[in-house]
């Protein structure tokens, strides 16, 4: 590709609900740029921008996917994400990277749950945004019912551009209310034009272009005091004016155009492609931050004159090529062979080749101008450091990524797999933020968290295909206590007379609750009953023994125990026989103290739409929760904190978002332990006795 200056290029991330047709539009965009040939569908796993192994399999987007191309002068970097909420991290890079924000709409199913959080995520990091309707062509479409439904979710701002004349129910052409021409496609997505004045859009509720093009007129309007002017004075603006105001509407987020597409002729796919040269270039977007060597925030607008600086994005592990470093330029002009500090780790990295990307195709290239989207392979950066030159240290802000809720214990499919699996997982780790790999120091497990079982099902499998590793994810284990509720005093001896030396260790001890973790150990032995040197055996004794209480075998907390008497042989008193007496002490012990189980309690703290606080609270009783409070957190959507048992917490992640329909988000961290109820006690030993034996 040839070098273009930062106002030539276009950022364009396209989102929307899952199977709103995203990859769909994309692919139709460079056909109709004359970038592929043949039309690719989701559904054959022969697309541009779905080229994963898993992608094809499913039939649907799991990652970030950059088709970049030139089109009259331009150079488009398209950026398809994914719909799905389990791959949210992918949309999250995304949006960071992108300036425009076409967010698809299906004309068949209208605005969901998808549509919204793409809004929503769009304008909170200042995006541009237009909408994009799809699947006009599909029988069941109803686009005037998802144009007004447009409207009523996000307010005045939407404004048609292309709009599709239906008779009869089905599609017919499409028409631009700027020009008032209407387009006739053929298979080839080849127009022709004729005048649109006084077309009828929709032959069943007798909607016209003239009616529509008074809205657009409206927005125009807004675009300055001399527009307002004419428009109030009844005077019809010109094309030009339209055309313009259209623009510099979108540009100052004072309408937010929509267009309408057809992704299988692709009909409309040239229009919006015109369009898009107008959408702002990466210099007008909104400054980013960022901090200088002194931790003092700054803002930092995409300039080409200022020195070198970027932003790792995305990171891909490729098993053939390496790791994928997807950048965004900020300042400067990145070029190969050039020496970067990466100002995340304070290293240097010397950047390798440059290439701009189709897909899975990459073309190289000499550098990249600010604002401009590359990948580079091989360096040690990872997603979300930032890379810039030796006379100017700046660390731009993080990329927010959702909450890993959904967690599950790792298990090897194979005997020996253990290291390839940390290391498989160490890789998908760079790639995927969203992704959470620990050690449960307490259950011993090896937890991997993400965020809903599509996404942990994906990881299983890339660790198959990449990595050649088999693994098996279960339900993680509870970490169970033991404790006591009274104080006893109890002996324990151990004798035992086999020839020579025999064994003796005899010792009173005092068990009794305690507000501690750990085990306390004291001793109040008076005469020289145990002598002191025995002491630290006792101790001994006591602290294996508590690893395993008597009632399913899980560790003992909130326990003292002191030594107040006993009695030795001078001969047959050993450590070793004096540590057995104090087992024998402690099993008598927790037998006579009333033992108890205790469960891990959390904190939970769950924002949800206001009308789905009373299915939340029934939920959380039917989970034994305790709900501490209630309060608004932002328009329409409260924030319940309750403290909830974790052993009835692993499927909250799948069900707040079948209720919530997505719009849920939570937090959920240990926080205590508390007695559990006696009427799991039998279910909860018979579940970690099974465990063990597993």
């Amino acid at each position: 590709m040839k070098n273009l200056d930062t106002t030539k290029i276009k950022n364009i991330v396209i989102t929307g609900h899952s199977g709103c047709g995203k990859t769909a539009l994309a692919e139709a965009l460079l056909y109709r740029a004359g970038v592929i040939d043949r039309l690719g569908k989701s559904a054959d796993g022969n697309t541009v921008c779905d080229y994963d192994p898993e992608e094809t399999k499913r039939k649907y987007s799991i990652n970030l996917s950059l088709a970049a191309f030139e089109y009259s002068d331009f150079k488009i970097n398209l950026l398809d994400v994914p719909g799905l909420l389990d791959f949210a991290a992918a949309t999250n890079e995304g949006l960071y990277a992108g300036d425009t924000v076409i967010i698809c709409v299906s004309a068949k199913s209208g605005v969901h749950v998808g549509t919204v959080k793409a809004f929503q995520a769009a304008k909170k990091l200042g995006k541009h945004v237009l909408f994009v309707v799809t699947k006009i062509d599909d029988p069941n479409q109803d686009f005037y019912n998802t144009l007004n439904s447009l409207k009523e979710h996000f307010g005045a701002a939407v404004c048609p551009v292309i709009v599709p004349e239906i008779a009869g129910g089905q599609f017919k052409t499409l028409v631009h209310l700027g020009r008032m021409k209407s387009y006739t496609y053929d298979k080839k997505g080849v127009s022709v034009a004729a005048d649109a004045s006084g077309i009828v859009l929709n032959d069943k509720e007798g909607i016209t272009a003239d009616s529509l093009l008074d809205a657009l007129s409206e927005a125009v309007a807004e675009t300055s005091d001399e527009m307002m002017e004419k428009f109030f004075a009844g005077e019809a603006f010109t094309q030009e004016e339209i055309s313009h105001g259209i623009h510099e509407a979108m540009r100052t987020g004072r309408a937010m155009p929509v267009f309408t597409v057809s992704c299988t002729n692709p009909a409309g796919c040239d229009l919006l492609l015109e369009f898009l040269k107008y959408m702002p270039d990466p210099s007008t977007a909104a400054p980013l931050t960022a901090f200088d060597k002194a931790e003092k925030e700054i803002d930092v607008k995409v300039d080409a004159s200022a020195p070198v600086s970027a932003y790792v994005f995305r990171t891909v592990a490729d098993p053939f090529v390496g790791k994928m470093s997807f950048i965004k330029v900020i300042t400067g002009t990145l070029t190969p062979d050039k020496e970067l500090i990466n100002a995340t780790t304070g290293a240097t990295e010397k950047i390798g080749k440059l290439y701009s990307m189709l897909g899975k195709k990459q073309f190289e290239v000499d550098s990249a101008i600010a604002g401009d989207i590359v990948v580079a392979t091989k360096i040690s950066a990872n997603t979300g450091d930032t890379l810039c030159a030796d006379d100017r240290i700046i660390k731009y802000g993080a990329i927010k990524y959702p909450n890993a809720t959904y967690r599950m214990a790792v298990k090897s499919g194979a005997q020996g797999d253990e290291a390839k699996i940390s290391t498989g997982l160490q890789r998908l780790l760079e790639e995927d933020k969203a992704l959470s790999f620990d050690l449960d120091v307490t259950t011993k497990e090896q937890i991997l968290a993400g965020l809903g079982d599509q996404h942990l099902d994906v990881v299983k499998a890339k660790l198959k295909s990449k990595f050649g590793v088999d693994v098996i994810l279960e339900e993680p284990k509870i970490a169970y206590r033991e404790t006591i509720r009274k104080k006893v005093k109890v002996q324990g001896k151990h004798k035992k007379q086999s020839g020579g030396h025999g064994q003796y260790g005899d010792v009173h001890i005092e068990f009794e609750p305690c507000e501690s973790e750990t085990l306390i150990f004291e001793e109040k032995v008076f005469g020289g009953a145990v002598p002191k040197n025995f002491f630290p055996a006792v101790e001994k004794g006591l602290q294996d023994s508590v690893k395993k209480g008597v009632l399913a075998g899980c560790p003992v907390v909130n326990l003292k125990a002191t030594l107040v008497d006993g009695s030795y042989h001078p001969v047959d008193s050993s450590e070793m026989a004096f540590k057995t007496a104090a087992s024998i002490a402690f099993k008598e012990g927790m037998k006579q103290a009333d033992p108890i189980m205790l469960e891990p309690i959390g904190s939970l703290k769950v924002s949800i739409p206001d009308a789905k606080t009373g299915d939340i609270m029934g939920d959380l009783n039917k989970r034994r929760g305790k709900v501490l409070g209630m309060e608004p957190v932002g328009e329409g959507i409260t924030e319940i904190t309750a403290e909830v048992p974790m052993r009835e917490m692993h499927d909250f992640t799948m069900y707040l978002r079948q209720v919530a329909k997505g719009m849920g988000e939570f937090t959920f961290e240990f926080t205590h332990y508390e007695p559990l109820p006696s009427n799991l006690l039998d279910a909860v030993i018979a579940s970690v006795n099974t465990n063990a034996d597993e």
